[in-house]
């Protein structure tokens, strides 16, 4: 069996290799490191949490290790789809270069520009970066490529997910011709195709066998789920998910909880939160410092759920994670045995619950047919989940659509109450009557033959609001109308 002993590398880069704890390499780093060595082309093609990182940190390290940075032109450079993972390649150069003169620069966003910009301008050997904020810099004019020996694409296809790959081409064109490439990508898809035929010379091709099955170590259940109604069918999954962690008990010291959307997270871990369980969010919208404040809290276990969306988590190596739960099952079959990989870790047992609803069964069932193993159902602990207790706001417990009367049209809840209230054949109310109008008060100046007519007037007004008509006041007039305004046509013609 190889030994890193025998890899060629730098005697200080070996003293970190054996002071970290590793003196075999993964398949990926023993095919890799001999032929980046020599200063060829690299094409690796592995799963994330193979070792691909240590396969381009150790010989791009020991490459490096004689000569010095200039200026704003750093000397190698790697580039990354996610934050996280560009930090975690940052401790990885820390760890593994500590022996060796070599200076690094961490690009990525959620940090100061100004900060950037001090280490670029002393000069770095390791430039780490988003594809994002290393344009950022260039485009400000605070950064030369032109110095670049040694390039490292990291996750590709993850960088085509995430909608990449023109700036990976830019940064490609911006680059020297002469630069030696290493590019990790878990899939082939025709787009990186193109891209590794298009900018690696003659590569060295290695190909580590995907990761088609889970570790023996780790226990996996799933729990076909199936909502009451459809507008609750959020909350009554989060019910199911907050019961399964009870179920566990002490055993669940710690897990990572899965969801397939940004937003869902966000919902999930605020859930958890309102139910006293210790939960935070992390997914790619999040503030930097944020999101390495929470990853910090869970990997030293002040935090107990971490909810995260694949990207976020993608390459993240957190150890001794007692469980993991799928909120949602994953729309790609290998992103199941990714997320179920973060729990029994190094030997250690480990737990992956997930669940399925009616609409996930299609991908559900690629998942089987990948891992060649039937996961076991696990009965729904919520028999009754219509009892469970509900995070719904007052907003959310309201219907979403508005029921519909025997005759087609909506009708409110006020309304149903109203009509559920009356008798099957209820009285008609009847209207009350119009209120007699004030009647004029008689003024000694007032003439006789006008007082006459205008107590006839008055008469003829109640006859008819008795008969059901309307009240002829003019508005504006008051009490002091003319009496002759008052009278009807007929009454007129008789005069």
């Amino acid at each position: 069996m190889t030994k890193f002993s025998e890899l060629n590398l730098n005697p200080k880069v070996l003293k970190a290799v054996e002071e970290a704890g590793y003196d075999t390499p993964t398949p990926i780093q023993a095919g890799a490191i001999p032929p980046a060595l020599e200063g060829r082309d690299v094409l690796g093609i592995a799963q994330t949490g193979t070792g691909k990182t240590a396969s381009f940190t150790l010989p791009m390290i020991t490459l490096l290790a004689r000569g010095r940075a200039r200026a704003r032109m750093p000397r190698s450079l790697v580039l990354c789809p996610t934050r996280e993972l560009a930090a975690q390649v940052a401790e990885n150069f820390d760890t593994y270069a500590k022996h060796v003169k070599l200076t690094k620069a961490l690009l990525i966003g959620g940090v100061s520009f100004k900060e950037q910009d001090l280490l670029i301008d002393k000069g770095v050997d390791v430039l780490i970066a988003t594809p994002g904020r290393l344009l950022d810099h260039f485009e400000r004019g605070k950064l030369l490529l032109t110095g670049v020996q040694v390039m490292v694409v990291d996750e590709a296809d993850r960088m085509l997910d995430m909608g990449f790959i023109p700036d990976i081409e830019r940064i490609f064109s911006l680059t020297p011709f002469t630069r030696q490439t290493l590019f990790f990508s878990a899939t082939m898809a025709p787009e990186i195709e193109r891209i590794t035929n298009t900018f690696l010379s003659a590569p060295a091709r290695i190909e580590v066998a995907r990761q088609a099955t889970a570790s023996e170590t780790i226990e996996q259940g799933v729990v076909m789920f199936k909502a009451s109604r459809r507008d609750r069918e959020g909350t009554e999954k989060r019910a199911l998910l907050r019961k399964l962690i009870e179920l566990e008990g002490d055993a669940c010291s710690n897990a990572i909880i899965f969801c397939n959307r940004k937003s869902d997270v966000d919902i999930v871990a605020k859930s958890l939160k309102k139910y006293g369980l210790d939960a935070a969010p992390i997914h790619g919208d999040l503030d930097q410092s944020q999101r390495m404040k929470t990853l910090d809290g869970f990997r030293e276990g002040t935090l107990r759920f971490l909810v995260a969306s694949d990207v976020a988590a993608r390459g993240l190596d957190v150890p001794a994670v007692s469980h993991v739960f799928n909120f949602d099952v994953p729309s790609h079959a290998e992103d199941y045995v990714h997320r179920i990989g973060r729990t029994g870790r190094a030997g250690r047992k480990g737990k992956a619950m997930m669940i399925c609803g009616a609409k996930d069964e299609k991908n559900f069932d690629a998942i089987e047919k990948l891992i060649q193993k039937e996961i076991p159902r696990v009965d729904d602990p919520l028999a009754k989940i219509e009892a469970a207790p509900s995070d719904e706001t007052p907003e959310e417990k309201k219907d979403s659509k508005p029921r519909r009367s025997r005759g087609g049209r909506c009708r409110s809840k006020s309304t149903e109450t109203v009509q559920d209230a009356q008798t099957d054949a209820p009285a008609p109310v009847q209207a009350e009557a119009p209120k007699e109008p004030a009647k004029a008060e008689k003024r000694e100046d007032e003439p006789k033959q006008d007082q006459e007519r205008s107590r006839n007037a008055g008469n003829s007004r109640n006859r008819r609001n008795d008969r059901g008509g309307r009240d002829n006041n003019v508005v504006g007039m008051g009490d002091h109308m003319p009496s002759f305004i008052a009278l009807s046509f007929d009454e007129r013609r008789a005069g």
